[in-house]
């Protein structure tokens, strides 16, 4: 089912611990890995790329047209990870692919292939973790209303997205943010303000406050999961990068519907949140979000704790 790990119909084998010491020399055994048979990981590798070009064909069609789209291609415009990045599979740290050949990355083992275990250390997995865990403790907060796209157009010249009409006039969408408590707390949507915006933020959210600053109702935190399961890629397996990737690719479209441009021509019809009945549809489609956020956060925070050995 979309959005969920395909199930298996073979139970894994796991690899017998082993241990290599010299004489006289006690070394603790590795752990147990997980071995996966050929037909097995081959049909979960086929499930994943046939479901990231759905979502990579058009992109890759309009691209080629020389077209854009301010929903569905930001995913790949904002974020660094490459479309054939994301459509290549990976089991995840710890598991053996039954007849797998080397490649990068990978190592051989006795059994197959396995992620070359150096390679999380050229990941910011600590970093990344306390990250995740300081948000996943924070309550939650619904009373944005999305005001951080307002404030990126609030008293400009021009426009982020030139090729999307605004829904009101300059001044009324000035008055949007006026008359609304900006109250943003994360911080690559707060660098996007307009200088006459910047001092209107309740925070003033940096780079190095972000671990004290995110909060698991914040939109944007939670579209970057995205990036988080991406960054730790191939540690964590590819289901989990491309389950972040559809809540992240929802979630933009209620954060561009509930923004100041004008996207019906494209189907979205917008979240007045300039109103308060749009105000509370904003905040009720924020809470469904958070709830899909703290599943992936809770996995992705499983992954590291694997990683680090300390489950």
């Amino acid at each position: 089912m979309p959005g969920s790990d395909p199930p298996t119909s073979v139970a894994p084998r796991r690899a017998q611990r082993t241990t290599s010491a010299a004489p006289g020399q006690t070394q603790p055994p590795r752990p147990r890995t997980l071995v996966l048979e050929a037909t097995e990981w081959r049909a979960r590798r086929a499930t994943h790329e046939a479901r990231v070009d759905a979502w990579l064909a058009p992109h890759l069609a309009r691209r080629q047209a020389g077209e854009k789209h301010p929903v569905e291609d930001f995913l790949f415009t904002y974020y660094s990870f490459r479309p054939a990045q994301l459509r290549r599979w990976h089991p995840g740290a710890g598991v053996t692919l039954e007849d797998g050949l080397p490649d990068k990355e990978y190592i051989q083992t006795g059994q197959g292939v396995m992620l070359d275990p150096t390679v999380a250390a050229r990941k910011s997995t600590e970093w990344i973790g306390t990250l995740l865990r300081r948000t996943a403790g924070r309550p939650a907060h619904f009373g944005c209303f999305g005001m951080h796209e307002w404030a990126m157009v609030y008293r400009a010249e021009g426009v982020r997205h030139e090729q999307v009409p605004l829904r009101l006039s300059p001044a009324e969408t000035d008055r949007v943010v006026d008359d609304n408590r900006v109250r943003c707390s994360h911080f690559d949507a707060f660098r996007f303000f307009t200088p006459a915006a910047r001092p209107l933020n309740l925070l003033q959210p940096t780079r190095e406050t972000q671990h004290d600053n995110e909060q698991p109702g914040c939109l944007h935190a939670n579209m970057d999961l995205y990036k988080w399961a991406y960054k730790l890629s191939p540690l964590v397996a590819s289901e989990l990068v491309a389950d972040a990737f559809a809540l992240a690719r929802d979630i933009r479209a209620l954060d561009m519907r509930a923004s100041p441009y004008d996207l019906a021509d494209l189907g979205y019809e917008p979240v007045r949140v300039e109103t308060p009945e749009g105000r509370a549809e904003y905040a009720a489609a924020q809470r469904a979000f958070a709830g899909r956020a703290a599943a992936l956060r809770a996995r992705l925070i499983a992954a590291l704790d694997r990683l680090d050995g300390s489950s």
